[in-house]
């Protein structure tokens, strides 16, 4: 006859297990009230063909925070402006090397802040991993395809057609990124004159320019970033070849520290100079100390006044009016 005790002991191991093997497969959601939809109407341009199922979270043994795995079928949640509504709006890309999302630092918590402003937030949950330049197994590594980037463009003409139903002005429609999703934002300022993929509805009918771009750490930017640390001369500031700016690139803002061990300012720099030279409006603003990935995290640093400075500067560009801004 079997032990009724060691029954109950198995069946609660069994619930464990698959309480954690559920929540490990469990995909990233928005806090309640919010909806995440698919940015695409049918199959997805460029999929992997067996692409890995989707987790959120670091995995057992880390601390946890909101980190996007494995992310192949893109989505985009919208958040409503607090209050007053501006008209503006930004489509948010979160960081993360193209290999991950981090959903939180770089994403619902820009959108809190963004939408306290009167400005309406699109967080876009975009393919990773390898859907832009990248690391794999120690080397650089450049997608035939970058399919964040089509991600991006398609979000952008999905905002401006459904401008009117969201209370946004199509004409004040931008972009804020972070590390990899800085150079998603230089990506989509550079990229907007041709659909990277077959347009497929009206949206893609829509323009994918962004009116205005914020760059915040930018990262893969800078076209000496593979070379040797020792022989490499951070005085050439050349873009890599991907990244082309015209005077159609819109108003730009620059946020980096001189300390990032991850992105260097060499990033924004060569971003700046190619900005300037080609006449597009630009801001930069270098810091002596920040690192990398310090989003809207408090800090006694200087560096931690920087959304100010976007208030300021999106008035400036007439995004926003002087009471939003400030």
């Amino acid at each position: 006859m079997r032990n009724p005790l060691l029954l109950v002991v198995a069946a609660a191991a069994l619930v464990l297990v698959l309480a954690h093997t559920s929540a490990q497969a469990e995909i990233w959601q928005p806090a309640p009230g919010h909806v995440q939809v698919p940015i695409w109407p049918g199959k997805v341009p460029n999929a992997l063909p067996h692409p890995k199922p989707e987790s959120v979270g670091p995995g057992e043994g880390h601390t946890w925070w909101a980190r996007a795995n494995d992310v192949s079928q893109p989505t985009m949640t919208v958040y409503a402006p607090a209050g007053r509504n501006t008209g503006a709006a930004m489509v948010v890309f979160p960081g993360g090397g193209y290999q991950v999302l981090a959903m939180d630092l770089e994403g619902t918590e820009i959108c809190d802040w963004l939408t306290s402003r009167g400005i309406t937030c699109v967080l876009l949950k975009y393919r990773v991993p390898s859907s832009g330049p990248t690391w794999v197994n120690g080397s650089r590594y450049y997608p035939k395809v970058q399919t964040a980037l089509q991600d991006a463009q398609r979000t952008l003409g999905l905002v401006r057609l459904h401008a009117a139903e969201w209370g946004i002005d199509p004409h004040k429609v931008g972009v804020i990124g972070f590390s990899a999703g800085g150079h998603l934002v230089a990506a989509a300022s550079t990229h907007f004159a041709k659909r990277t993929y077959p347009a497929m509805d009206a949206a893609d009918a829509q323009s994918c320019r962004p009116d205005f771009a914020i760059a915040v750490y930018p990262g893969h930017l800078w076209a000496h970033e593979d070379e040797d640390r020792a022989e490499r001369d951070p005085t050439h500031l050349e873009l890599r070849p991907d990244i082309t700016v015209s005077a159609d690139t819109p108003p730009t803002f620059l946020l980096q520290a001189e300390d990032d061990e991850v992105d260097g300012v060499t990033q924004s720099l060569a971003y700046y100079v190619a900005l300037k030279q080609a006449g597009v409006p630009t801001e930069m603003h270098l810091y002596a100390q920040g690192g990398h990935a310090f989003g809207l995290r408090p800090s006694t640093l200087p560096i931690a006044q920087w959304p100010r400075l976007v208030e300021t500067w999106l008035g400036t560009i007439g995004v926003l009016d002087t009471v939003a801004a400030h």
